[in-house]
């Protein structure tokens, strides 16, 4: 099926708490030139002209967002998460489908990317539109792969031809989305990004390639360098 009729919405699950970042608030919340990650998050998303709107999947003990005070000219609702990221997300998906009543094109984007710029979105959308399977953006493997022993002394070196690092957004069809991660929910089964509860269903997504500079910002040193690219940004 071609699903390029579909609305389009954006998917943000802002459960984390950041324990890596070792900081006093979940990194979506952290400060990046004076507004918080997810703040940047959202208006890159919501300034693309084909997403009509996005669910924030928070955790239900945040008490971060209501001092946000975020708006937008586009409907952006909040919902709350589980217990896993999978829970999370199916819970915003949900949360969608009640909201509109119909189909539509998801992307699903981590709260703590906040510079996915408007070419790979485009590129995400349109791949996705073309069938059932979906889309993610990724990056292909640029280094050496070592495999380690419990000592982290290196048994031996892995090929890296074929090999892409996922990122997101990660873009499906509603109502797909849905029955991969209900079955991902009702099997019991373990899966890192959403593509994978896909994969689990028989789907293979395409992988897109994206700009190098559409960042996870899980760690104190990828906030430092989150500063540098945001002026770089600002800067065009």
């Amino acid at each position: 099926m071609i699903a390029n009729h579909l609305p389009v919405w954006a998917i943000v699950p802002a459960t984390g708490v950041g324990a890596r970042m070792q900081a006093d608030r979940p990194k979506q919340y952290l400060q990046l030139g004076g507004r918080s990650i997810i703040e940047h998050t959202l208006e890159r998303l919501l300034s693309h002209p084909q997403i009509e709107g996005a669910i924030v999947v928070l955790s239900p003990q945040d008490s971060y967002w209501p001092q946000l005070e975020f708006s937008s000219d586009k409907p952006v609702l909040t919902c709350d998460g589980g217990s896993e990221r999978f829970h999370s997300v199916f819970n915003g998906l949900e949360c969608l489908f009640a909201h509109i009543a119909c189909d539509a094109l998801v992307l699903i984007h981590d709260a703590v990317r906040p510079f996915v710029t408007h070419a790979d979105l485009d590129r995400v959308i349109a791949a996705a539109g073309q069938g059932d399977d979906g889309a993610i953006l990724a990056l292909p493997v640029a280094d050496t792969l070592k495999m380690a022993d419990s000592a982290q002394h290196i048994l031996d070196t892995r090929p890296r031809q074929g090999l892409w690092r996922a990122f997101t957004p990660q873009a499906f069809r509603l109502q797909l989305i849905m029955a991969a991660i209900a079955q991902v929910i009702r099997e019991g089964l373990e899966v890192t990004d959403d593509a994978s509860a896909m994969e689990a269903m028989g789907y293979n997504p395409r992988l897109v390639a994206c700009d190098h500079r559409n960042i996870k910002i899980t760690h104190p040193e990828d906030l430092d360098f989150a500063r540098l690219l945001l002026a770089s940004f600002e800067r065009k």
